[in-house]
């Protein structure tokens, strides 16, 4: 017990890493059966049941963004300050994007009317795909680093974010999510839209690999991350795990496909977060003005008594969402339309 209250910092540093890769996995499919909408849905009842099969669980998802920002907000106030003022505009794009989304899904089925339908599946779409792109160049940055100056103060612009790097990291999210989305929906929908969505995946694994390789070339050429054992090991594990989950969604075996897809995209949180430990935000300026576990963190104090608070209700909320899952686990079939 001595040992971990003498370092709550590495504690919530390794907790924000749970949290982003909780909202990494679920929000993943999430974004990418929403880039996918639009084009495997064929006809109105196919997109609803992949609307549907997200109906009970999107907005619960999107709750581990909120937990990881208020995470970082009350365990490291320092590195929250700095990464939403500097990357303000590309957050609120975000927000923006995330709000439309969300309208879309309540606001589709007010109307019959196909272009009023087809409209907001192409919101849904733009809604899902800039906010998987822009966590992906956000990512990128917090690695390859950004003008952050002596008093813990980014000093850049919105376009300072956009090098080659981290777009190739906003790329890469996009095509993961979309794979790991496909997956899901062919799990949970029933009918012709269940293979279409298979062989989706199959078909957008193919530039995923290609992007991976890509990745792991430009994270060792721009970035330190191989400098850290455990984001050698995490990587080369989302490697494997990727090219397990396209062999099994190959065979049809994709609820396989979509557990190791599942394992693929935490394994990269887990390399980023180890690449950046104990950093938490990389200064491209200085490696002396890196906001770090230690210079970034709350007091003693508060750590210890968020601690507490997150030892009582970050279980309740886990057996809450599993819950959650286990009630909605059947397949979306023609039948469940009812509305």
């Amino acid at each position: 017990m001595e040992l971990i209250t003498n370092n709550l910092n590495v504690v919530w540093f390794i907790l924000l890493c749970v949290l982003f890769a909780g909202f990494f996995l679920l929000e993943g499919f999430d974004y990418g059966t929403g880039i996918l909408l639009p084009f495997i849905g064929k006809t109105d009842v196919e997109r609803r049941q992949m609307i549907n099969a997200l109906g009970p669980v999107w907005d619960g998802n999107e709750v581990w963004m909120i937990t990881a920002g208020g995470a970082m907000f009350a365990s490291f106030p320092h590195v929250y300050a700095t990464l939403f003022s500097g990357f303000y505009m590309a957050l609120f794009l975000m927000l923006a994007a995330l709000i439309i989304r969300g309208v879309s899904f309540e606001f589709r089925s007010k109307s019959p009317n196909l272009l009023w339908r087809k409209g907001f599946d192409y919101c849904i779409f733009f809604g899902s795909l800039i906010p998987a792109l822009l966590w992906g160049v956000t990512v990128g940055n917090l690695i390859q680093g950004t003008p952050i100056d002596e008093s813990m103060t980014y000093v850049g612009t919105f376009f300072d974010l956009l090098s080659p790097y981290t777009l190739l990291c906003g790329v890469a999210f996009v095509l993961v999510f979309t794979y790991h989305g496909g997956l899901f929906t062919s799990i949970k929908t029933s009918g012709p839209i269940s293979e279409r969505a298979r062989a989706a995946s199959l078909v957008v694994g193919v530039p995923t690999a290609v992007g991976a390789l890509a990745l792991v070339g430009a994270t060792y050429a721009y970035t330190d991350l191989f400098d850290s054992t455990l984001g050698i090991v995490a990587f080369a594990a989302a490697i494997v795990f990727f090219l397990v989950s396209w062999g099994a969604a190959r065979t049809r075996n994709t609820k396989m496909g979509f557990l190791f897809s599942s394992l693929t995209v935490i394994m990269v949180t887990v390399a980023y977060f180890a690449g950046l430990f104990p950093r938490i935000m990389v200064s491209s300026l200085n490696p002396a003005w890196d906001l770090t576990i230690t210079n970034a963190s709350s007091s003693p104090y508060t750590l210890l008594l968020m601690t507490v608070v997150a030892c009582i209700f970050v279980p309740i909320v886990l057996v809450y969402q599993i819950w959650t899952y286990w009630i909605f686990r059947h397949r979306v079939s023609e039948k469940d339309l009812h509305y």
